[in-house]
């Protein structure tokens, strides 16, 4: 290995030119040049935040699939894709002859019972009134029977009269009985009658909602993420239509290695870039983990949410279901080093650096970097602690060169 890392090392050094000036003469001693107006920095260890990466897709939050309860032809769209929708908005209306006709048909049935009840309403009242006559006839008759009798008693009155005022009495009181009777069952015909009209009622609620699946609305407030009928297909039920997304509640679903899984909770912050939405980070926050793991990537799901009421952490602009994006849980702190990225020199597949040592001659340094962090990268190897970079006007400087600050 030190012989591999001293050939690449002798290779970069070895593209780098080897002094700053040209030799006016092979005789004389190199003169080594000077550059001003170059900027260093001195390195010291960092503490840095440390995180693991996770890439995931968007999702909303709720998503309403919508489809029809009956079948029949599509008559009417009022949406595209991309439109806002509102609870409640019509968006499809379906051709529903058979449900107008049941609902025609549970009206009249309603109606005709209503009638019906009416009818047995005058009847009760008539055979009350008749109830009442029957009733001062029978009292009248009552009083003169016992009259009678007692003149009967006395010898006054023959036994035949006495026995035609006994047989209008007892005709009465028959007569009385079956008025009331007639009444009673008029009432039970009016009970009858008043659960047919409850039964009437309900077919036509039935039907009224049977009409009502040919007017497909709005479930939520959202957006028309997907519109797969158009005017004149048939629909038929469970057959989706329309993808309706609530677009103010979105989520980041990422996909989480088993071995880091166990380190993240529920209401951790985790930062959030969408590279639909540009570089910047947003801040979301695990909402759930799923207690399944997939057996092919041996990953599992967590749900970030990317709404917030904070306006520094509020939803990022443009999002739909299905961008891409990544999550960066924070898995602790460690020291290292870091260079900002202008510092580092490319050369070929390898990276350098300029150091400046105590005579301040700048040295290029074969480098091996890490992780970026924002504006710098750290450096796994080829720097120290203490040691001098050069940041700034490195188009002017060339390995052996000079440094004047």
């Amino acid at each position: 290995m030190k012989k591999l890392a001293l050939f690449f090392l002798i290779g970069f050094l070895t593209i780098a030119p080897s002094s700053c000036g040209k030799k006016e003469d092979a005789a004389k001693p190199e003169k080594i040049p000077t550059v001003k107006g170059a900027v260093g920095e001195v390195l010291k260890a960092s503490t840095v935040e440390e995180f693991y990466e996770a890439v995931g897709t968007v999702r909303s939050k709720v998503t309403s699939v919508l489809s029809s309860k009956i079948t029949g032809n599509i008559v009417a769209l009022h949406v595209r894709e991309g439109d806002r929708v509102k609870t409640g908005q019509l968006l499809i209306e379906i051709d529903n002859r058979d449900g107008n006709a049941r609902l025609r048909k549970a009206q009249a049935g309603l109606r005709e019972a209503q009638d019906m009840v009416e009818e047995v309403d005058r009847n009760i009242q008539a055979a009350e009134a008749a109830e009442k006559a029957v009733e001062a006839d029978q009292v009248l008759s009552l009083v003169t029977y016992n009259r009678y009798k007692s003149l009967l008693e006395k010898k006054s009155v023959s036994q035949q009269e006495f026995d035609q005022v006994e047989a209008r009495y007892r005709a009465r009181s028959a007569e009385l009985e079956r008025t009331k009777a007639q009444i009673k069952s008029l009432l039970a015909r009016r009970e009858q009658v008043l659960s047919k009209i409850e039964q009437a009622r309900a077919e036509v609620t039935t039907a009224q909602i049977f009409v009502g699946y040919a007017r497909i609305q709005s479930p939520i407030i959202g957006v028309v993420a997907a519109k797969q009928a158009e005017v004149g297909a048939l629909a038929t039920p469970g057959s989706p239509l329309l993808t309706i997304e609530d677009d103010a509640h979105y989520r980041l679903e990422a996909m989480v290695e088993e071995s880091v899984i166990g380190k993240i909770r529920l209401g951790d912050s985790v930062g959030v870039r969408i590279d639909a939405s540009g570089p910047r980070e947003w801040k979301g926050r695990v909402v759930e983990i799923s207690s399944v793991s997939d057996p092919a990537s041996r990953s599992v799901i967590a749900k970030i949410n990317l709404g917030s009421s904070d306006p520094r952490t509020a939803t990022p602009p443009s999002l739909r279901s299905g961008l891409f994006g990544k999550a960066r849980f924070s898995s602790g702190q460690r020291t290292l080093i870091a260079i900002p990225l202008k510092a580092m020199v490319q050369r070929g597949q390898l990276q350098g650096a300029y150091v400046v040592d105590s005579t301040n001659t700048a040295r290029l340094r074969l480098i091996q970097v890490g992780k970026s962090y924002g504006e710098r990268v750290e450096v796994l190897a080829g720097l120290r602690d203490g040691e001098q970079i050069l940041v700034e006007g490195l188009e002017k400087v060339q390995d052996g060169c000079r440094v004047e600050w």
